[in-house]
Parts: C-alpha cells; sequence; structure tokens
C-alpha cells in the first residue's frame, strides 16, 4: 500500500511504537520511517524480526533502533525509555500499539497485565520524554471499544473487557495529558485480516472473519489499518479523541 504521507513529512519527529516487530506496528512504524521520521521498534522477545526490520528502515538512511521491552515489567519499560532519551533526546509520537491476552501458558490476569497497566506504566514512564505538541494514539478495537454496550465473542470477551479498561484508565489522564499540551486519541478498527488476533479467533472459532466481513460490508488489512493509525499521529484529534476505522453500524445500531 501506498503511503499514507508524503516524502519527508515527519523529517525530525521522533516515534516509538509499541508492538512494532511485526503485523499492524511494523507497518505503522515503516510508514512513519518512509515520511522521513525517526523510529524506535519495541519488541518483547523476537530479536531477529525487530533486527531485520531495523536492517530494512535504516537501508534508506532513516534512524531506527529496536529496543525490547516487556511492558509489564517496570524495570523493563524504565530501561527502554532511558535508552530512548539518550539516542533521540525525546518522543513526538508514543503509539501504544502492542496488546494480548489470548496467548497459552499466561497469568489468569495477563490480559488486564497488559492491556490495562501496561498501557498506563508506558504513558506515564514516556512523559517526561513528550514536550508540548507530542501526541500518544492508543491503539484498539470496536469489540473492545464498545464492550460495555454490545457483546463479542466468547473467546475475545476477557481481551475486549481488558482493552475497555485500558483505554477508561488511559483517558482518565486526559486532564493532565491537556495540561502538559499532549494530544491524546484512540483508534478504533473493525477485525483486521491477516492479524495474529484475527487468526487466533478464527480457530478457535471457525468462521467468525467471515461472518464479521460479511455483516461490516469490508475489513481492513493490516497495511490499510497501519496506515489509519499512522495518520491518527498527525491529523487534527477529533473531539471525542476517538478514530474509528470500519463500519460501527453493528455496534452504534
Amino acid at each position: 500500500m501506498t503511503s499514507p504521507f508524503a516524502p519527508d513529512t515527519l523529517t525530525g519527529k521522533r516515534v516509538l511504537v509499541t508492538g512494532s516487530s511485526r503485523g499492524i506496528g511494523a507497518q505503522t512504524v515503516t510508514y512513519f520511517a518512509q515520511a522521513g521520521a525517526s523510529v524506535v521498534i519495541n519488541y518483547r522477545s523476537k530479536a531477529v524480526r525487530a533486527e531485520k526490520l531495523v536492517a530494512q528502515l535504516t537501508e534508506s538512511g532513516t534512524t531506527a533502533f529496536a529496543v525490547a521491552a516487556d511492558l509489564t515489567d517496570d524495570a523493563s519499560v524504565t530501561a527502554m525509555f532511558d535508552t530512548v532519551h539518550a539516542e533521540l533526546g525525546g518522543l513526538d509520537v508514543l503509539v501504544l500499539n502492542a496488546s494480548g491476552g489470548m496467548e497459552q501458558g499466561m497469568a489468569e490476569d495477563y490480559a488486564m497485565q497488559l492491556n490495562r497497566d501496561a498501557q498506563v506504566r508506558v504513558l506515564q514512564t514516556a512523559l517526561p520524554l513528550l514536550a508540548a505538541g507530542s501526541r500518544i494514539v492508543f491503539v484498539t478495537s470496536h469489540q473492545a471499544h464498545f464492550i460495555n454496550t454490545t457483546e463479542t465473542m466468547p473467546e475475545y470477551e476477557a481481551v475486549a473487557r481488558s482493552k475497555r479498561a485500558g483505554e477508561d484508565a488511559l483517558r482518565a489522564l486526559l486532564p493532565d495529558l491537556e495540561a502538559r499540551g499532549i494530544e491524546f486519541v484512540v483508534v478504533s478498527g473493525d477485525m483486521i485480516e491477516g492479524t495474529i488476533t484475527a487468526t487466533l479467533l478464527e480457530r478457535s472459532n471457525p468462521g467468525a472473519l467471515a461472518t464479521r466481513k460479511e455483516a461490516a460490508g469490508k475489513l481492513y488489512d493490516v497495511a490499510e489499518f497501519a496506515a489509519e493509525v499512522a495518520r491518527a499521529a498527525l491529523d487534527p484529534v477529533p473531539a471525542d479523541h476517538t478514530r474509528y476505522v470500519g463500519d460501527t453500524g453493528s455496534f452504534t445500531g
């Protein structure tokens, strides 16, 4: 897909995208880099994959580096932002993309640890690096954003509720962010074709993707949705701080 930005649109900007060694995060950070931004690729454990992306992005002269961090661990998050400060001096855009909760073998409350507690931890730890005019983008799904009023698939409910809890916890910080001159926007998207979450849902609930696609009329793919996430870092912030991507009729009707 063509980049959502003209060349050099983001020259001089510094961007960190959590969970960006693959999928939506990797494509989002690629769009930022193609537009001239210096980018930080955050990953938890897949160093080879992250470094491969760094190599691809730096071939064109972009400043890019990868930082490992378990976002559920205080010390790991602090160390990540210490590295970012040392390398870039600060940040202009922080994209809170990392999420999970459907993995096997994790603690029972892992979804809440990652999708709520870790999101707040990352934002608060990043605050000293974010000056007035910077922006924070939180990525979520319609199934999570509307979970209080619209049921979702049982296989996804725990994740949806934890992501909604994370969104609520971040929105509670809006007064402090606004006092600092920091902008905040939530990007809510429908099911995205080609993501790990969609694959896991399809595996546990065969036909789920096709059913949702028929109801929505269209589902975005990874590249299309990543472009919307990237644009959210520059476009005017909606009055309700929410950018909707894809059909919402099934959730608001």
